[in-house]
């Protein structure tokens, strides 16, 4: 058996595809390493600088994926120190470019009014990760969506890059290794294997709580 990459046509079947492929994330994977061998971790290399580099992609999978690439780690499927140097490499490669999108197209509202992008909004965004860019930025890490856009957004509000790359490297390394150990250390547990979807929609859970509660906090103060 082959794994078929093709792009789905229409909203609901994109949306169709994707819930599919998450579900069966293990099986997919399985099938992508059986097909492309070493191929495996430039796949793995490009979905994670995706995830993290383009604000157009943050369906993509990541904490998932790297649970799952961590338990075939251990299974000796794929090596765990190959994919600690080169996701952890696409993630802050990944976070620095939407730094630098965010960067050009911000400096470019600042001369012209764009869209819906306001120079007040961009100067609020400025003060706000001068602030509290570095645990912002870290903790964006682990909230799927979020991780997406917070380097965007620390571009577009001209975030100095320097202070931006400790953060990136600290949140990026941080990120790829908590759930690729995660993955190594318990995916491969009985109990984790015979209930591994169930694993996979805890951890997707997991990961959007903070931003959930964080929602609702604010909610409540506004109330």
């Amino acid at each position: 058996m082959h794994l078929v990459l093709r792009i789905p046509g229409g909203i609901m079947e994109m949306l169709t595809y994707f819930i599919q492929f998450f579900v069966h994330l293990d099986d997919n994977l399985k099938l992508v390493i059986q097909d492309y061998g070493p191929w495996t971790y430039l796949i793995l290399f490009l979905i994670i600088f995706c995830e993290t580099g383009l604000v157009v992609t943050p369906f993509f999978p990541g904490d998932s994926l790297l649970f799952v690439v961590g338990a075939f780690a251990a299974a000796g499927a794929l090596e765990i120190w190959w994919l600690l140097g080169l996701l952890g490499i696409a993630a802050v490669a990944g976070d620095s470019m939407n730094y630098w999108i965010g960067n050009y197209l911000g400096k470019r509202f600042n001369r012209k009014s764009v869209f819906f992008v306001k120079k007040e909004y961009m100067e609020r965004t400025h003060r706000f990760y001068e602030k509290y860019g570095g645990k912002a930025l870290i903790i964006a890490r682990f909230v799927p969506i979020i991780r997406t856009y917070a380097p965007f957004l620390a571009g577009v509000g001209s975030m100095s890059y320097w202070r931006f790359a400790t953060y990136n490297i600290v949140g990026g390394i941080a990120w790829i290794s908590v759930f690729i150990c995660a993955g190594y250390f318990f995916g491969n547990l009985l109990f984790v294997k015979q209930n591994f979807t169930l694993f996979i929609f805890v951890i997707i859970i997991i990961s959007i709580m903070p931003g959930v509660i964080e929602y609702l906090r604010h909610r409540s103060h506004s109330l």
